[in-house]
């Protein structure tokens, strides 16, 4: 799909599809980048939900494949050059020039140490998209005098407020996390606060200056992005936490829109089963739920509640304190045994003060969801909470003796009906369509054919980031680095080990290695049910096989 233009027009040079719900945006530089982004959140396409810059790419996310598809016509034929760009404001930061990397980039850069600090400050930077964690912003100067390569050994740990330089950017690191860049400086300045409105400090399309200081200022009152550090508020009706179970935490349908300051749209990797629940005790769709994997989690009624379970079908066993009658009481309950009974999965039930429910390992399908009347009751982040692993924003995991409140977010005023269990995959083989591309060219045919062909074991290494697979490594037939594109949840990203990675909801919004195949949107949730120890084959959604591997998987208008 290249489109031909003269040297003043610029336009969108190609569009690749990026599984069934969004589409790759290529340009010819930052600057068409920078203008179509502008130009897409000024003038949102229609079924437009997120826009994501990168460093050739601009990535638009879709309300439906239908949307998708009309966007793949429309970009095109968007005109670049009458985009009127609004400077962003001017950010000062201050910054120790003492990083561990200072010398050898004086070195690569031929500069010296005092140079690199000379040039780091006596330009102005302009923060060009976000990615990798929320308020990482990549910064591109007014020169190529700081451009070095990243680390040969990435650290495992780099301190939050680490100034770096990589490729042609620069960037500070808002929380500590592993990183490849060259280590610069420090910042006490943070990058990245949710009390304020705006919670990144230099959002995309602002610029930076960095201010070489002797010591820094610690800054007080410092925040953190985890809703569990705030006042505990009593609760009064809801849920004890017993057993958390291997790992339980407050999810809904997620908080979309915010690719731009690095934020994915997490929620709850099964978004059926979640609205299901949600429908059967008579919440909205997108009330708070608990997420929980491979059995063991067990809670106690505050007060009677009206509870549902959803998604991988497991025993749910119900305890109640031993019924002493009137006048028993000698102090004990006399030896009397408790009254247990079970309950079905997707079936509003009631759990009365003071009885627990324990909910079994799973016979099949690898997530349950636990939908109280009303709605977990948790502060909201961004629109949403729900609990990103990734990137640390939203309530902690659940964890023993913790109370859970019900909230509010009910949609009617009687619970609803029971409801069919859906079908889920168990330690067999599920297979799942996907769609070739964005990158795809990336590999010969006998690597596309090898994807297919075999089946991928889920390791144990899996998590809500991504399902790491293992089969039979998949070979690149190109050399070379990608430049970071934005990515999405059902993308299959590959490793230089050749071994598959299926990104699911906390995935970073960005990636550097190619993304050869998405699973098609509605078997996400079939995907998040895949149990660890299960495999998966890949087939070629219907009407979309893979193109030859020397021509770009285009969209066609």
């Amino acid at each position: 799909m290249d489109t031909a233009t003269s040297p003043a027009t610029a336009r969108v040079l190609a569009v690749r599809p990026v599984g069934t719900t969004a589409v790759l945006a290529e340009l010819s530089g930052l600057q068409d980048v920078l203008a179509l982004q502008a130009l897409l959140l000024e003038h949102p396409l229609p079924g437009q939900v997120d826009v994501l810059a990168a460093a050739q790419t601009v990535m638009v996310k879709a309300d439906s494949p239908a949307a998708a598809r009309r966007m793949a016509a429309l970009l095109p034929e968007m005109d670049l050059t009458v985009t009127a760009h609004a400077e962003g404001k001017l950010v000062v930061i201050e910054a120790v020039y003492d990083g561990e990397d200072l010398a050898e980039v004086g070195r690569l850069t031929g500069l010296g140490p005092d140079g690199v600090v000379a040039a780091h400050t006596g330009q102005v930077w302009t923060v060009a998209f976000g990615g990798f964690a929320p308020g990482f912003g990549y910064m591109v100067g007014e020169n190529q005098s700081l451009e070095v390569p990243r680390r040969s050994s990435p650290r495992t740990a780099v301190p939050a407020g680490s100034v770096a330089l990589a490729g042609n950017y620069s960037a500070v690191y808002p929380r500590k996390s592993p990183g490849g860049w060259q280590l610069i400086g420090r910042t006490e300045a943070r990058m990245w606060d949710l009390s304020r409105e705006q919670p990144a400090l230099a959002a995309p399309g602002d610029r930076v200056q960095f201010k070489a200081v002797r010591e820094l200022v610690e800054v007080s009152g410092a925040t953190v992005d985890n809703a569990a550090s705030e006042a505990v508020q009593p609760v009064h009706s809801g849920l004890r936490i017993l057993a958390p179970g291997l790992q339980s935490l407050v999810q809904d349908l997620g908080r979309p829109g915010h690719a731009g300051l690095g934020v994915s749209t997490a929620g709850a990797l099964d978004r059926s089963s979640v609205r299901r629940a949600n429908r059967i005790v008579g919440n909205q769709p997108s009330a708070a739920v608990v997420e929980s994997v491979a059995g063991g989690l067990r809670v106690q009624a505050v007060g009677d509640q009206v509870l549902a379970i959803t998604g991988a079908p497991s025993a749910l066993t119900i305890v109640a304190p031993p019924d002493t009658g009137d006048g028993a009481g000698e102090g004990d309950d006399g030896g009397l045994p408790e009254q247990v009974r079970e309950v079905p999965m997707t079936t509003p039930f009631a759990l009365l003060d003071g009885e627990t429910l324990a909910i079994g390992p799973p016979d099949r399908g690898f997530r349950t969801y636990l939908a109280i009347r009303g709605g977990v009751e948790a502060d909201a982040v961004l629109g949403s909470r729900s609990t990103d692993t990734m990137s640390g924003i939203g309530p902690a995991p659940l964890a023993a003796g913790q109370l859970l409140g019900a909230g509010t977010a009910t949609s009617s005023n009687v619970v609803g009906n029971p409801e069919l269990q859906p079908e889920y995959p168990d330690a067999g083989v599920t297979v799942l369509d996907i769609v070739p591309g964005p990158r795809d060219d990336w590999f010969d045919a006998a690597a596309l054919e090898s994807l297919c062909s075999q089946d991928w074991a889920v390791t144990p290494r899996s998590n809500r980031v991504g399902m790491r697979l293992a089969g039979e490594p998949l070979r690149r037939s190109r050399d070379g680095e990608l430049p970071s594109e934005g990515t999405m949840a059902g993308a299959l990203q590959i490793p230089p080990d050749g071994q598959p990675v299926l990104f699911l909801a906390d995935h970073p919004i960005t990636g550097g290695y190619p993304v050869i195949g998405v699973v098609v949107d509605q078997q996400l949730d079939r995907a998040a049910q895949v149990p660890i120890g299960g495999s998966i084959r890949f087939r070629w959604a219907p009407g979309h096989a893979p193109a030859s591997p020397d021509t770009p998987n285009e969209v066609s208008n």
